[in-house]
C-alpha cells in the first residue's frame, strides 16, 4: 500500500459509470475500471479520467463480469500486481492478462486491502459475460476503516439490503444505465431512493450515470444523460429524508471529514 499517501478521511472521485476511487485510510480503492472513452457502440460524455490517480489504486473491486463493469483493456493500464477482488469465476480471464494478485469472493466472504476490510454482498443483476463468455455472481462490496462505504455494482432493489450493514456513512448507488430505457437488474432513480430506507447509510451518492452515451446520441444531450440522479435526490428527499445526498458529476471529487462534511 501506498503508506506515503495523504489523504482527507474520505475522498470518493466519481470516475464515471460504475468506476469510483475511494481513498481512506492510506488505501485507495478503484471499482468497476471504465477508463476507455469508447467501449463498442458507446462512447464517453464529457470529463476523462484521471489515469494516472486510478493507476495509483491498491485494489480494484469488480463487481460482476458484464463488459462495461470487467473491462480488460482499462485493467491493462494497471500494474499486474495491483490486488483484484472478483467474482467467483472471474480468475482465469483475469490470470490470462497477467494479474498475479486476483481473489476470488462469493457474497458473505470478507477479505482486506490495508488496513479494510472488504465484506462482499448480494447483488440483484444477472452474471453471465455474453455473448460465449464465463458465468460468475454479481457482487457488492461494504468497505470497512474508518468509514463504511457501500459501493452496489449493478444491482435492483432487494430485501436483503436491510440486513447488509448496521451503520453506513456512504451508499454508492447506481440509479441509471447508459441508454433511454433501464432493462432488469437494474435500480431507476426511484427504486434506488427506495433502497435506502432498507440501507439507512448517512450520505448516498449516485453513480452509473451520465457517461456513457450510443453513438449518435451524445449531441442531443438527452434527458437519460442527466436527469437520474436529480430524480434520485427528488425521490430521497421525500423517502428517506434523514439521509444526505450528493450528486457528483462525472470526474467530480467529494471530500469528506468527521461527520460526514463536505469539503469540498
Amino acid at each position: 500500500m501506498n503508506a506515503e499517501r495523504t489523504t482527507p478521511s474520505l475522498q470518493l472521485t466519481y470516475i464515471g459509470h460504475a468506476t469510483v476511487l475511494i481513498e481512506t485510510d492510506g488505501v485507495c480503492l478503484l471499482t468497476d475500471p471504465l477508463l476507455r472513452d469508447q467501449v463498442g457502440f458507446l462512447r464517453r460524455q464529457g470529463t476523462e479520467p484521471d489515469l494516472d490517480r486510478c493507476q495509483s489504486a491498491d485494489a480494484v473491486l469488480i463487481s460482476h463480469m458484464h463488459w462495461d463493469h470487467l473491462d480488460l483493456p482499462s485493467l491493462r493500464l494497471l500494474d499486474r500486481t495491483t490486488q483484484l477482488i472478483v467474482p467467483r469465476g472471474a480468475a482465469q480471464v483475469l490470470h490470462r492478462q497477467g494479474f498475479r494478485h486476483v481473489e476470488e469472493m462469493c457474497a458473505g466472504e470478507k477479505t482486506v486491502a490495508g488496513p479494510l476490510e472488504v465484506t462482499v454482498t448480494l447483488a440483484k443483476h444477472s452474471g453471465s459475460r455474453f455473448p460465449f463468455g464465463p458465468v460468475a455472481d454479481c457482487l457488492g462490496f461494504i468497505v470497512r476503516g474508518r468509514y463504511q462505504v457501500y459501493f452496489a455494482g449493478d444491482t435492483d432493489l432487494f430485501p436483503e439490503m436491510a440486513t447488509l450493514a448496521d451503520d453506513l456513512d456512504v451508499a454508492l448507488l447506481p440509479v441509471w444505465g447508459w441508454g433511454p430505457r433501464l432493462r432488469g437488474g437494474h435500480m431507476n432513480p426511484r427504486r434506488a431512493a427506495q433502497s435506502l430506507t432498507l440501507l439507512r447509510p448517512r450520505l448516498a451518492v449516485p453513480i452509473h450515470w451520465g457517461t456513457f452515451c450510443p453513438l449518435g446520441m451524445g449531441w442531443l444531450r438527452p434527458r437519460f444523460l442527466t436527469q437520474p440522479p436529480h430524480d434520485f435526490a427528488y425521490h430521497a428527499a421525500h423517502l428517506a429524508p434523514e439521509v444526505k445526498v450528493r450528486v457528483v458529476p462525472p470526474g467530480g471529487l467529494l471530500r469528506l471529514e468527521g461527520d460526514l462534511v463536505d469539503e469540498t
